[in-house]
């Protein structure tokens, strides 16, 4: 069983116009209404494929009511904490070439009080799970390490986990010793402060994360693929998709496969790569389930 932690969660409102123009009244094609933030998409993407998992979010105002009531019709076990702030809503605009603006909200803000009930709640159910995982952006009223503090509790109590955040939090949940960290090539080249101009300078920058703590680094680089670093060297894959639709979850789901399939190795890594092209073919933030995977297109690289 994986817990995920998602300190900022959303409703996710992805919609598809036939071309953005600013100042035009534009007609969408679609519209899709669906649970959102990093966590709550890799319980998602597990769930969709006979993974076991529960989702420990906040939740606040009628938009945290909402997310939770999706979450449960997707038969998604969630414990969720009460806060006094209004759970945030995200805009996707999605184009036919797979252009895709984004407009998140900051979300609410999170007294210490209502962290530590979250950090509770996830310590009790952290019990004999496989892996803990943090994900998504620390919110406001939090320090830049409240991932870590829980990192570092959970790997005292035995627990291994995963972290998906970025900015300082990524490098706080170095440095407290993350069993895995998955950033995108965006958030691994700010972290190090540096750009990344090729694959050398990416696996470089996942080093220098292993260096600070973390034991295995997983670098979702988009159409390019991704990158695994760990104690046994380093692999490469990629999974071309014929028909973008939309990258909202992809590296969501890219983690989720990694995790399902034994978060090690060339196998876990294909693995997450199938999960992650899939994730790109859907529209919204649609998490893939079995029939959406197309795993003979993945190519490892030694």
């Amino acid at each position: 069983m994986i817990v995920t932690v998602t300190l900022n969660p959303s409703l996710d409102r992805a919609v598809e116009v036939y071309s953005l123009t600013r100042g035009e009244v534009i007609r969408a094609a679609t519209a899709h209404l669906d649970p959102g933030g990093k966590g709550v998409n890799v319980s998602r993407a597990l769930l969709a494929n006979g993974v076991p998992s529960v989702a420990v979010l906040p939740s606040g105002g009628d938009e945290g009511n909402q997310l939770i009531r999706l979450l449960k019709a997707e038969g998604v076990d969630v414990l969720a904490v009460s806060i006094s702030g209004r759970t945030r809503s995200n805009i996707t605009l999605a184009e036919p070439d797979g252009t895709v603006t984004k407009i998140n909200e900051p979300g609410p803000a999170m007294c210490r009080a209502e962290f530590d009930e979250v950090i509770d709640r996830v310590l009790a159910r952290a019990s004999g799970a496989d892996w803990v995982v943090l994900c998504g952006s620390v919110p406001p009223g939090l320090p830049a390490d409240a991932y870590a503090q829980l990192c570092r509790k959970l790997r005292a109590a035995g627990v291994r986990v995963a972290v998906d955040t970025s900015g300082p939090a990524l490098r706080e949940a170095a440095l407290a010793g993350a069993t895995l960290l998955k950033p995108n090539r965006d958030e691994l080249a700010d972290v190090v402060g540096t750009p990344l101009k090729d694959l050398g300078d990416v696996i470089d920058a996942a080093q220098r994360l292993r260096a600070w703590g973390a034991s295995t680094v997983v670098a979702s680089l988009g159409a390019d693929g991704a990158v695994l670093v760990d104690a046994e060297g380093v692999r490469t894959g990629t999974c071309p998709v014929a028909r973008p639709r939309s990258t909202v979850g992809a590296g969501d789901a890219l983690l989720a496969g990694f995790l399902a399939a034994g978060a090690q190795g060339a196998v876990a890594l294909a693995e997450g790569l199938a999960w992650g092209a899939a994730a790109v073919s859907l529209p919204g933030s649609r998490m893939p389930g079995p029939a959406d995977l197309f795993r003979h297109d993945v190519t490892i690289h030694p």
